[in-house]
Parts: structure tokens; sequence; C-alpha cells
């Protein structure tokens, strides 16, 4: 009946980045927004992905610099670390930030959070808990969740994602890692400095969507700290119990067997589609996610999709970036198109490893007439105070000097990486980089340099020295 129909202005499903920013948005401008979690609010980035796996990284890097402080003439020492304390510390940051993900902080901005699981019975209607929704217009961010491949024994050997990675409170002796992506690179890293052996199999090249010069980079110190790096390596049997994994892997005809007290599965991620009545609402999609244009409608026209979900690059930022951009077709009625080509992502090892654009590679397999120009981070001062000399800055250069993408490794990469992503969205040239005045001294003098190497051939131009010799006869 409609008298038990909730009719909300726009209804959005996922409490997660691109959920939230549409339920808040539209709740700002005094539009009815009923907001649906079946889980916890804030989605996997707050809860299990990117804020405790960056606490777990910092907790890393702090134990690190004792072991390193010798470069700067104190004493290093082997850090004693609790890692039930760890844990302590990544629950702590998540509890600081909950708050503003919070059912209490929503419900107070005038949205109706309800918690349950969302199916559409139509194309019009959604029920949860019994209450069936009748919007104007829906959001599905309902995002993703770990990819578990279908290896042999694996569904029967215990196993860690990142879902469950977060609940350890005892430092594993061994952690086994399959995927060399930039997950699987992290969270070696990091619990490799905080005392666990770590081996990582990855079946092609890690790091691989990546500049492979920029990658090799990250990839040569975590060889120097002690991980065990197996490349184009074919998990094809897991088994054990717990605390007693092996690991069996192929590569070139040949197999070995890995042995270690936990397993972490980090080969990607899957949208979350199940079970939401897609097909009744006349949805279309794939494994890949729900299908959606350029405008992120999908084949229902009531019905928007973003973030993880929606098919594209399965980042919080992405989702974030989707949530505002829907939110113009959404109050507005303008039209939008997504520009994925312009999103940057870090991966957060030490050194970290930025990118926005196309590598060069990319840029020349997609027939772009481009160059590079490229500088390490052994000629910035600021790096040399810092004791950070690793690592270079590359950037992809099209016509007219026109930056078509850029790419970081080394200290603060993901920093640098925002001043280059600004310049990649707004066209920027590298005459724009070389005339900007940047603090001295800082990292990002090293933008700077690079685009200023890229003029340097101008100063030995016959043309150039006689047009000065000319001038100078002026006075």
């Amino acid at each position: 009946m409609a008298s038990d129909t909730d009719k909300p202005d726009i209804c959005v499903i996922g409490a997660g980045s691109g959920g939230l920013t549409v339920a808040a948005a539209s709740a700002a401008f005094g539009v009815s927004v009923m907001l649906i979690e079946r889980d916890k609010m804030g989605g996997d980035c707050l809860n299990y992905g990117c804020v405790p796996s960056k606490a777990l990284i910092a907790a890393g890097k702090t134990a690190q610099t004792f072991r390193k402080a010798e470069r700067f003439g104190v004493t290093s020492t082997e850090p004693q670390i609790d890692f039930a304390a760890v844990n302590r510390h990544v629950r702590d940051v998540i509890g600081a930030i909950a708050p503003n993900d919070s059912v209490e902080r929503f419900e107070g901005l005038g949205v109706d959070v309800v918690k349950g699981d969302a199916r559409f019975l139509d194309g019009e209607t959604l029920e949860v808990n019994g209450r069936r929704i009748k919007a104007r217009r829906f959001v599905v961010a309902t995002g993703s969740r770990p990819f578990v491949p279908p290896i042999t024994g694996l569904k029967e050997t215990p196993h860690l994602t990142n879902e469950t990675l977060f609940d350890l409170t005892d430092c594993p002796k061994h952690l086994i890692v399959i995927g060399g992506g930039p997950i699987g690179m992290e969270m070696a890293q990091a619990h490799r400095r905080l005392g666990a052996d770590v081996t990582v199999i990855e079946g092609a090249k890690p790091l691989g969507k990546d500049d492979p010069e920029l990658a090799e980079v990250v990839l040569k110190r975590l060889a120097e700290e002690g991980i065990r790096i197996e490349v184009e390596a074919k998990v094809v049997d897991v088994g054990g119990s717990p605390g007693a994994i092996n690991v069996t892997a192929e590569r070139g005809g040949e197999r070995f067997t890995v042995s270690g007290s936990h397993l972490l599965v980090a080969v990607g991620r899957q949208p979350n589609v199940e079970g939401l009545g897609l097909e009744a609402a006349g949805i279309d999609f794939a494994r890949s996610g729900i299908t959606v244009g350029k405008d992120l409608r999908t084949t229902n026209k009531r019905v928007y999709a973003v973030g993880d979900v929606a098919g594209g690059p399965q980042f919080t930022h992405v989702a974030g970036y989707h949530g505002g951009l829907v939110l113009r077709p959404l109050l507005f009625r303008l039209p939008i198109k997504t520009k994925h080509e312009q999103i940057p992502h870090v991966t957060y090892t030490d050194p970290e490893l930025g990118q926005v654009g196309p590598t060069e590679v990319e840029a020349r397999d997609a027939g772009q007439d481009v160059t590079t120009v490229s500088w390490p981070y052994a000629e910035n001062d600021r790096a040399q105070t810092e004791r950070e000399t690793e690592g270079l800055i590359k950037i992809v250069v099209g016509k007219r000097g026109k930056i078509v993408g850029a790419g970081v490794a080394g200290a603060k990469a993901g920093e640098m990486t925002n001043l280059l992503a600004l310049a990649v969205a707004q066209g920027m040239k590298l005459s724009d980089l070389q005339g900007f005045v940047s603090p001295y001294p800082t990292l990002s003098e090293i933008a700077k340099r690079a685009a200023t190497s890229y003029y340097s051939s101008y100063t030995t131009k016959p043309i150039v020295r006689s047009a000065i010799a000319f001038l100078r006869r002026f006075g």
C-alpha cells in the first residue's frame, strides 16, 4: 500500500566513501535522503582498508626509524614491539575517525539511516527490513570485497584477507602473501618491519601496473629489508592448519613450496552486486561491476552507481569523486562525464610510489607521441637533509610540453603526486611547473627541476644564442 511506502527524494545504498558523500551533500541542500547500510558505517576504507592499513604502516615505519637512526648520529637499536599494542593503535585510529561516519552524525544531518540488506523489487521499488522505498533517484554505492581465487585447497586452509588481517594481536612468525600489488606489498613491508618474516608470491610482475623504473625503486628497498619476493610464480595449491601453512607455486614448469605461519590473500577485489535484485530493477551488471556510462547512470535511468561497484578504478578517492560528481545530475539535472584517466593512485610502501595519468609505456601503446623527463631525489637538498635520496620523478610529456602523466618513487611520493595530479587535470605544461615558485627546501622542487631540465637544450641552440647576442648590442 502507498501509505506503507517510504518516498525519499534520494535513496543511497552503501555507507562507504561514495554513499556518505552523496547522502551528506544532498541533506545539506535540504533534500530528503535515505541511507541504507548492512554492515559498518564508513565502509571498507575506514574499517578494513585505507585507515587500518596506513595506521599499521605508520607503526612499522616508526620501528624502522629506530633501526636506521645511526644515519643521523643517533644510536640505532632494535625496537621492542608489542604487537597487541600496535593493534590497539590501529583500533584507536579507526575509533577516532568513526564518529565522522557514524549513524548519529548522519541522522543529525537529517539523513534517514537504515541498517539492513537492500533489494530491488522492480525498477522503481527497493525493500529493506520489510520497508518499501520508492525514491525519485537511487544511488548504488555497495563497494567491493576481497577476491579469493579458486586455488586448490585455499577454501579449506586458514587464510587472511584485508577484512581479517587487522584482527591479529600476535605478530605472524612468517607471513606468506599471495599477490604483489599495492595491498600485498604495503602489508608485506609493514609486517616485516614489525618483526615477521615475509614471503610474497606474485603470478606476474610485482607492482606491475606502475612504471617499471619507478617500481624497481620500491622493490629494491623491500628486498634490502629482507622480504622474499617470488615473481612470475603461479600458486597452484594451498594447505595446512593454523600456524602451519604450505603454499605451492609453479614457475617455468618447476614447483616449489613456501611454509609459513599465516597466509594473506591480496589478489584484488570484486564488486558487491549479489543480493541487490539488480535483474528485477533492469540494471545490467557483470563480474567487473554494474554497467554505467560516463555519467555513472545505469541501464535503469532512475539508478546511478558510484565507487568500486561501478566497475572503474577501485580507490576510496574515486568513490568520493564519483559521489561529488553525481550530485550534479541528482540535484541540478546537470550533465557529467567521469575522467578516470586523471585519477592518481599511490602505493604507501616506504619509499612511496605515486602515479597520475599514463606511464610512458601506456602513453606510447595508446599511440601518443611522448617524451619523458626525470630528476633524481639525490639532487634535491631536502632529500639530502632527510637522508631520503633514493628515488626519482618521471614526467610524461606530450606535444608542446603538455604534461600527459607523471610518476614518483621516493619519500612522500604521495604528497608530491597531489601537485602532479593537479597539473595533469588542468592540462598544464612543463613551463607552468618551471615557472611556479616552490618554497625551499622542499621535495616538490624535484618536479620543478625535472621541468626545467626539459628546456635546458634551449641554452645551447645557435638561434637562441644569436638572439641574445643581438639584443646585447642595444645595451
